[in-house]
């Protein structure tokens, strides 16, 4: 932008000059021309100054500076070193300084692999070491065991920064041209109730489209619906017998998950039935208009039950199901054709991406279209329609080998480039009970989702009362804490555990207050709330603070404390790359326990014997 903008005065200035000398066989173009240019200059002058003023408000990434200062000192070692490898973390002890540089061990084996030199780690951190950069956040370096290079920062840094985050608050880091998101979670059946399985993607996915939003990203949350195809045959058959006047009388169809169950053994013992199924398909994907009616009854009504647990997991999403892609189907169809990847095989039309044993089916042999087609339709929707930069899918890890196949067609004819467009299967576990077998219910049947919330909630509940919160909590204070306690612990114990494995469901360890929990964080919470209360200090009161005031960090437990806070940005940045939320939930564990680790030796407040103040 700063060239752009010194380009554009330049050019101003060309114009300025051709008017005066009275040249310009076309005085109105250069005019037009002229206010062009001070209009883009003005703009990109009021972004560079937004980019500027946002960057200075937000907070630094303290691992990403010291890489930057290493960068440059390894540089000028080892100018001849091509992609020389950068390595530094936080420390893990006290006595080894606040980060680590460990480049020198990799160094030594390039040098060993490239150049046939044998240098040991330690000359080479010690070279290092001497062409680090000036710089505001170092106080000095060691080098340590073998080739360790640790760092200690300076505490007027450390204290500027804690300083400047009380006084603009939790800035993000600024990340540049704002980036679009599409994030692909929750994606229930329609006509099926939402049970366990849908917990994790609908969690996963919300606390991502969160992190993004936080970031600054512009986030689109879709709802990838099941709500077209064969099973809606059956079911319409089966509206018509049981709600002949379905047209002019709205069903009172109560559970779903019965008459779904109805209709399926219906259209499995009786071949007269199984024979309307089919034709009701037809007459549904021809646009029939009493179709179309019968399959929005059917779709309304299980729109509600899942908008039930959307509202009590605090859950927003845009729906665009299966059905929003249909149209789209026979122009992907033909696509593949023209491009010349399709081949027929028994009929069907298949296509096979180079690196995937079983190709994707793109269209049946009776012409109907399979998940395959649709999700080509949305991912080239999502790529080419809304134009995402990041496209990121939340959806179990059994549907790896298919979403890679997926993506890879989309690769293949030309839809994105890897390098330029992220497009991501954020994969996860199953969850399990607490025999680490399959979540299900006594009888063996799969846990429906508000069953599982319901209880969560009782159980809330019971944790409040043998804690005599409901003797000093109003009936709405209550309410209010049992919904938090609840949700909240169901998430975070979601949250907390790695994506990638599978976990155990246990409301017992969810709602310990002790360890990695919801319910231990809500506490730390709320005491943090509590001293400021009982200090009577508020926010505006530490911004002055933290404006007048220089913050000394004399007591190793607030040097900690505080260096702990600032690693917020490095957090938020892993994040961001590898989709591991688990991370920042170990992060704010952390961050308690050094906090009550800080709080335990140095007080906050006293009270007055006499007065009690």
């Amino acid at each position: 932008q700063e060239n752009e903008i010194k380009l554009l005065s330049a050019e101003i200035e060309h114009l300025k000059n051709f008017g005066c000398l009275g040249v310009s066989p076309s005085l109105e173009g250069l005019r037009d021309e002229n206010a062009k240019l001070k209009y883009r200059l003005n703009f990109l002058r009021k972004s560079l100054q937004e980019e500027r003023s946002k960057t200075a408000k937000s907070m630094i990434n303290i691992n990403s500076c010291l890489q930057e200062i290493f960068g440059a000192a390894i540089q000028a070692a080892y100018p001849d070193l091509e992609n020389p490898p950068l390595v530094v973390t936080p420390s893990q002890q006290p006595k080894f300084g606040d980060y680590q540089c460990n480049s020198a061990m990799g160094i030594t084996q390039i040098l060993l692999k490239t150049k046939e030199q044998k240098v040991s780690p330690r000359e080479i951190a010690e070279k290092i070491s001497k062409n680090i950069p000036a710089n505001e956040c170092i106080e000095k370096v060691e080098i340590a065991g073998p080739g360790f290079i640790n760092v200690h920062l300076r505490k007027d840094f450390v204290s500027k920064q804690l300083s400047s985050l009380l006084m603009n608050g939790v800035q993000p880091p600024a990340v540049g041209k704002r980036k679009k998101v599409v994030v692909d979670f929750s994606s229930p059946n329609i006509a099926k109730e939402m049970h366990v399985g849908h917990l994790r993607s609908t969690i996963i996915g919300e606390s991502m489209c969160r992190l993004f939003e936080f970031a600054d990203y512009d986030v689109l949350r879709l709802n990838h619906l099941g709500d077209w195809g064969t099973q809606f045959g059956m079911l319409i058959a089966h509206l018509q017998d049981k709600f002949p006047d379905y047209l002019t009388v709205s069903p009172p169809i109560g559970d779903l998950q019965a008459f779904y169950k109805e209709s399926k053994r219906r259209f499995d013992t009786e071949e007269e039935f199984k024979k309307r199924a089919y034709q009701c398909v037809v007459l549904l994907q021809s646009k029939n208009p009493d179709f179309i009616k019968a399959w929005e009854l059917i779709c309304d009504v299980s729109r509600k039950e899942f908008q039930k647990i959307y509202n009590c997991l605090d859950i927003t999403l845009i729906e665009r199901g299966e059905s929003f892609y249909h149209e789209m189907m026979k122009d992907i169809v033909k696509e593949f054709e023209d491009k010349g990847f399709v081949q027929v095989d028994d009929g069907r039309k298949i296509v096979f991406v180079p690196g995937f044993p079983v190709p994707l089916t793109i269209m049946k042999s009776d012409g109907g279209y399979t998940y395959d087609t649709s999700d080509l339709a949305a991912l080239k929707h999502r790529l080419c329609e809304e134009k995402a930069d990041i496209l990121i899918y939340v959806v179990d890890s059994g549907q790896s080998v298919h979403l890679q196949t997926v993506f890879a067609a989309g690769q293949m004819i030309g839809w994105y480039d890897p390098k330029v467009t992220r497009v991501a299967h954020a994969a996860f576990g199953v969850v399990l009970g607490e025999d680490k077998k399959k979540f299900k219910t006594r009888s063996g049947d799969t846990v429906r989702l508000i069953d599982l919330l319901e209880e969560g909630l009782k159980r809330a509940m019971d944790k409040l009362k043998d804690k005599e919160r409901d003797k000093v909590l109003t009936a709405e204070e209550l309410k209010a804490a049992q919904t938090s306690v609840a949700f909240g612990c169901i998430k975070y114990a979601d949250l907390s555990h790695n994506r990638l494995n599978d976990y155990v469901f246990s409301f017992d360890k969810m709602l310990d207050d002790r360890g990695n929990t919801a319910a231990y964080l809500l506490y730390a919470f709320t005491r943090i709330r509590a001293i400021a209360r009982l200090a009577n200090i508020d926010e505006q009161m530490l911004r002055k603070a933290a404006r007048e005031e220089v913050l000394i960090l004399d007591h190793e437990k607030e040097w900690k404390l505080g260096k702990c806070i600032l690693r917020f940005p490095e957090i938020l940045q892993k994040i961001l790359e590898d989709l591991l939320l688990h991370t920042l939930c170990d992060y704010l564990y952390e961050l308690a326990t050094t906090f009550t680790e800080f709080y335990d030796n140095c007080y906050c407040v006293e009270k007055d014997r006499q007065s009690g103040e």
